[in-house]
């Protein structure tokens, strides 16, 4: 890992330290206008700018969509340096973690979606991609209380796999370069079904064991609060009066303990009443 730049650290000028480590100092001074954020806001203004070019001249001139494509393959190039940026210098803010997926999202779907509006693209392809997409999403909100997950190697492929595929339709291709355009869109649609549901398999075990490891904490937590409330030096009396005449009808007082139990930790003694006591009471009476 590298130092990072002044300006990339908040503009604070804070210097690294050395062994390439950022010093506390430029961590904590990281504010919103750092280079990885940067980065991600201009994705998200290529998004309108990149849809402006391919619909330009009626959404087919050669030319103009090859504006397009050049806008679309910054935005994903960007993709790739502004997430690698934030973790290398530690410039990760609350503003990166919730617009870089929303960038990400956006440029692909606007670009599925006018290639399907063009009639380029079949209208299920851009269904299913989405559809996908915005499942995933929801999930990770799903289970983000009890786990992350992770980015996969087969979700970087997939997100290669359609990059690629749909920069190949937003060109105008012939022959058999178009045809292998078709091929990789389908690759990217198989990779973008099968890591889907490989993401589904992870949520619900990250969930199960999340819960599980919740229960067992419980009962821990429990068992130790009942084993603190059994510890030595906690005693607790419990003196039985049943049998003892009622003082109002007799007009006497028994001021015996017959029955009184002392419970100690580790078990429980009964104490019988002193010979004492009961003399003492049968002299008050």
């Amino acid at each position: 890992m590298t130092g990072a730049p002044a300006s990339a650290a908040g503009g604070s000028g804070a210097k690294p330290v050395r062994g390439g480590k950022l010093g506390t100092a430029a961590v904590n001074q990281a504010s919103l206008w750092n280079i990885a954020n940067i980065l991600t806001m201009v994705r998200l203004l290529l998004v309108p700018g990149f849809v402006l070019l391919l619909f330009h001249n009626g959404g087919y001139d050669p030319v103009w969509r090859s504006f397009a494509w050049a806008a679309f393959a910054i935005a994903m190039i960007t993709d790739l340096f502004d997430g690698h940026l934030a973790r290398a210098y530690n410039l990760v803010t609350d503003f990166g973690k919730i617009a870089d997926p929303i960038a990400d999202k956006a440029i692909m779907g606007a670009a599925l979606v006018s290639l399907s509006v063009l009639g380029d693209l079949p209208w299920w392809i851009t269904g299913v991609i989405l559809a996908r997409e915005l499942g995933i999403t929801l999930m990770r909100f799903w289970v983000i209380r009890h786990a992350v997950i992770p980015a996969s190697r087969g979700g970087k492929l997939k997100t290669l796999a359609q990059g690629t595929a749909a920069g190949m339709y937003v060109l105008v291709l012939t022959g058999p370069l178009a045809t292998l355009r078709f091929w990789m869109m389908m690759v990217a649609v198989v990779l973008t079904v099968v890591t889907g549901l490989d993401y589904v398999r992870q949520a619900v075990v990250l969930r199960r064991r999340s819960l599980a490891a919740e229960r067992a904490a419980v009962g821990r937590t429990a068992e130790a609060l009942n084993e603190a409330a059994g510890s030595p030096g906690a005693v607790a009396t419990d003196a039985s009066t049943s049998g003892v005449p009622d003082a109002g009808a007799a007009g006497v007082t028994d001021a015996g303990v017959s029955g009184a139990a002392v419970r100690v930790s580790g078990g429980s003694t009964a104490v019988e009443p002193t010979v004492r006591a009961r003399d003492g009471a049968e002299a008050e009476r």
